[in-house]
């Protein structure tokens, strides 16, 4: 008799010891993962720096020819980093795909400490399915984008050889944003789950907003720009591409070899302070454009996953090749115009999608609110392979549609002769 209890406890004993060593050995490897944001970092920082010190060193206008190339780039970059989300999460590289958050497959609200996000292990193929579909997604809504900075340097009139420069810091500007962003909403949805509903009722209030909404298409009215036009001295020209001056009279230029030199300025025309150009306040209007694009896609991938490297991954590929892909389309706009009602429609979809997720845990909540007897039930998930599904036959459509169904032209009266 104690020999068989001197074997069940050794027994025990074991199983303990073999469960902390894999539990240590978990966490050891979930520790690992901030290595992986800081090779993701570093690799964006190489592309950024090769784009701006390499092959744009030069301002010059970017060609159609030029941009559909780095357009083609960025897109195969985004779309064979899925490739590396599949193995990396697989075989749990730097940690990835373990203690993982997640929305929970088999979430009930009767069983006691239940929870609709949970943290747990991730495949390589439910991680590439994941990326997959919140790059599209982040890319579709991107294209939104597009319309405004068009809007802002047409005002503005920025010469088309310094917008690459705008856009350049533009991202610089939004990888730091929508970092920033991305880990608080994680950090939120975490402790707080109800916060999802908020992200859901946002995103069918932008889409309805868009549907019946026109926008204000006047720049000038942004507060932005009364801000800075009241509190800084602002040029009314342009000092080649940079942002801030103390030219107090508008450069001119001269032909040296063929190219265009810009002149020293005449003596005694140089102000001791500096002040901002008219390309300093069209990056500020950028930044806040994809700031207010940020709030409305970011909680749209959260629909998709609570995890913050898909998210962050796949949002930082999206915009990367958005300057690229605004050249491209910038004079082709006109000729997509399913693309908008496009995007309403994908904006409503996943933000239904959230609120089937969130909004039933917390029903008998809503109901004790309105004073009604309200039964919460669980949440109704839809799949990443359907949202995938949506979202490209959307996109498929509204490109097809634009194609053969063009806007026709309007008829203008010709103006007699004289």
């Amino acid at each position: 008799m104690l020999d068989t209890l001197l074997l069940l406890a050794q027994t025990t004993d074991a199983t303990a010891a073999a469960q902390t060593a894999a539990q240590a050995a978990t966490h050891a490897a979930a520790s690992l993962k901030i290595w992986a944001y800081v090779a993701f970092i570093a690799l964006v920082l190489v592309f950024l720096a090769l784009d701006l010190g390499v092959f744009h060193r030069e301002a010059h206008e970017v060609k159609m020819k030029e941009a559909i190339t780095w357009s083609i780039v960025w897109l195969t970059c985004g779309l064979s980093f899925t490739a590396f989300v599949y193995f990396a999460y697989q075989h749990h590289w730097l940690g990835l795909g373990l203690e993982t958050p997640m929305y929970n497959p088999a979430y009930d609200k009767d069983i006691p400490g239940s929870k609709l996000i949970m943290t747990g292990e991730v495949t390589g193929a439910i991680a590439a399915k994941q990326y997959l579909t919140g790059y599209l997604i982040e890319k579709s809504l991107s294209m939104d984008n597009i319309f405004v900075i068009a809007l802002i340097f047409s005002f503005f009139a920025v010469p088309a050889k310094y917008q690459h420069r705008v856009l350049f810091w533009g991202i610089i500007g939004a990888l730091l944003m929508r970092g920033i962003m991305i880990f608080l909403g994680g950090s939120l949805i975490m402790k707080y789950q109800w916060v999802l509903i908020i992200f859901g009722l946002f995103l069918v209030f932008t889409a309805l907003k868009m549907a019946l909404i026109k926008g204000n298409d006047d720049v000038s009215d942004n507060i932005v720009v009364r801000l800075c036009k009241k509190a800084f001295r602002i040029t009314e020209f342009y000092d080649g591409q940079k942002f801030f001056t103390k030219r107090t009279v508008k450069p001119t230029y001269s032909i040296v070899n063929g190219k265009e030199v810009m002149d020293p300025p005449p003596p005694g025309s140089l102000s001791v302070k500096s002040a901002i150009t008219p390309l300093f306040l069209t990056l500020v209007l950028v930044e806040i454009t994809d700031l207010i694009f940020a709030v409305d896609s970011i909680p749209a991938i959260f629909a998709i996953t609570p995890d913050p490297f898909i998210v962050f991954t796949s949002n930082i590929f999206a915009i990367l090749g958005l300057r690229a892909l605004y050249f491209c389309l910038a004079a082709l706009i006109a000729k997509f115009r399913f693309l908008k009602p496009a995007l309403i429609l994908i904006l409503g979809f996943v933000g239904v999608k959230l609120l089937l997720l969130s909004v039933p845990p917390y029903l008998s909540f809503f109901g004790r609110v309105i004073g009604q007897t309200w039964d919460s039930s669980n949440p109704i998930k839809i799949d990443t392979s359907i949202s995938l599904a949506v979202v490209l036959g959307t996109l498929t459509l509204a490109v097809v549609l634009s194609i053969f169904l063009p806007a026709k032209a309007e008829n203008t009266p010709a103006t007699p002769a004289k």
